[in-house]
């Protein structure tokens, strides 16, 4: 499942649009521009993630865990671990965004 996650937001980040990090994945999520939020497990400490889960229902928004941030990050292109990515437009993932909402 783990590796379908990162797949899936490669794809998106090569076809379509992604926001990379914490800040920017709660401002796609508040204005409801994100189609699915990914946030890593292994994020310490645990409260730079926790509005995540409570906003996404909200705004019924599906969420996932992936657990490294590391490949999370690799995953969103950047040089760095990220804590959380919103998939704005999935571009060739479509199928693969289908098995997560």
């Amino acid at each position: 499942m783990a590796e379908k996650i990162y797949e899936l937001v490669e794809i998106a980040r090569k076809t379509g649009k992604i926001k990379k990090g914490t800040n920017e994945t709660t401002k796609a999520v508040e204005k409801g521009q994100a189609k699915l939020v990914v946030i890593a497990q292994d994020v310490n400490p645990k409260e730079i993630v926790m509005h995540l889960p409570a906003l996404c229902k909200e705004k019924g928004i599906p969420i996932v865990e992936a657990p490294s941030k590391e490949e999370l990050g690799t995953a969103a292109g950047l040089p760095v671990a990220t804590a959380a990515v919103a998939i704005i437009d999935e571009g060739e993932a479509r199928d693969l965004l289908k098995q997560f909402s």
